[in-house]
């Protein structure tokens, strides 16, 4: 299933989200891969905005809020440091359960 969310970066932090997604890209790339054991595809979208700076994640998961509640749960150091990752940048602290994901309203193909 296709999932989707948004958050904002905090003022100043973009350069560091684009830095924290090159490292997953590349340096960290071997431990990201072996951390996904739930999620089957994700790609990351910056979008710059007059109201600031947002990341768009989109992944396959068959269950995203399962994802949600392992890497809120885990101390694996990998994921220890993702969401420092994410604390840094967004300000939002991923060992607190999030909100459920967004609901698809609408969707389309050919």
């Amino acid at each position: 299933m296709d999932n989707a969310f948004f958050v904002p970066i905090l003022p100043g932090k973009t350069e560091a989200a684009l830095a924290f997604a090159e490292a997953l890209n590349t340096t960290r790339r071997a431990e990201l891969d072996k951390t996904q054991v739930r999620v089957t595809k994700e790609s990351w979208f910056l979008q710059e905005t007059p109201m600031g700076d947002f990341l768009i994640i989109c992944f396959t998961a068959d269950d995203g809020n399962k994802v949600n509640e392992s890497l809120t749960a885990s101390q694996e150091p990998f994921d220890v440091w993702f969401k420092d990752q994410i604390m840094d940048i967004t300000g939002i602290d991923a060992n607190q359960p999030l909100p459920q994901l967004p609901k698809r309203i609408m969707s389309w193909s050919r």
